[in-house]
This record gives structure tokens, C-alpha cells and sequence, in this order.
């Protein structure tokens, strides 16, 4: 299933969709939840049982501004949480 977390407003759409079925199977150990500069990854068990990542709540309403430092803008050549997310499981709509 994928999961996104986010908003959309007048500038645009900030998304983070999350793979959960791939997320059950990181092989990383969850490396995406220290990747993160900002922390906004947390580990909760689904509605199937299963431990998944997903986006803090307060992280959901302000996401263009929390990934702002890690966009390539800033000097970062991928974003740490999709390159820390070996399974491929994380991506951004933006």
C-alpha cells in the first residue's frame, strides 16, 4: 500500500509517499529515521500488524519547508531519507 503524507496548497503538492510493503521488508534497519536532518520519520505498528515508517503529524503541514535544506537547491545531490531508504520506499511528489 502506498501511503502519503502531506498537503497541497496554492504553490504546489508536498508529498511523501511511503511503500509500506516495502518498508516492511528494509533490509537498512530503517536508516531513513537518522538520514533524516529534521527527524520527521517515526516507526509505527499499521493496521496489519506490521512496523512501518511513516511522517510525524506536525511534519505533514509543513514539509516544502522542513525538506527545503536537503532539496538539490541546497547542495545535496540525492535527498538523504531516499538514499538511506535502500528498498526504495520513500519518495517526494516534488
Amino acid at each position: 500500500m502506498i501511503a502519503n503524507y502531506g498537503y497541497k496548497d496554492g504553490s504546489g503538492e508536498y508529498y511523501i509517499s511511503i511503500d509500506t510493503d516495502k518498508c516492511i521488508d528494509c533490509a537498512a534497519g530503517r536508516a531513513c529515521l537518522e538520514a533524516c536532518p529534521k527527524q520527521m520519520f517515526e516507526v509505527i505498528t499499521d493496521d496489519y500488524d506490521d512496523e512501518v515508517i511513516w511522517v510525524k503529524k506536525p511534519n505533514c503541514r509543513t514539509l516544502a519547508y522542513d525538506c527545503s535544506a536537503c532539496k538539490p537547491a541546497a547542495g545535496y545531490a540525492s535527498l538523504p531519507c531516499t538514499a538511506a531508504c535502500t528498498p526504495g520506499a520513500i519518495k517526494h511528489s516534488w
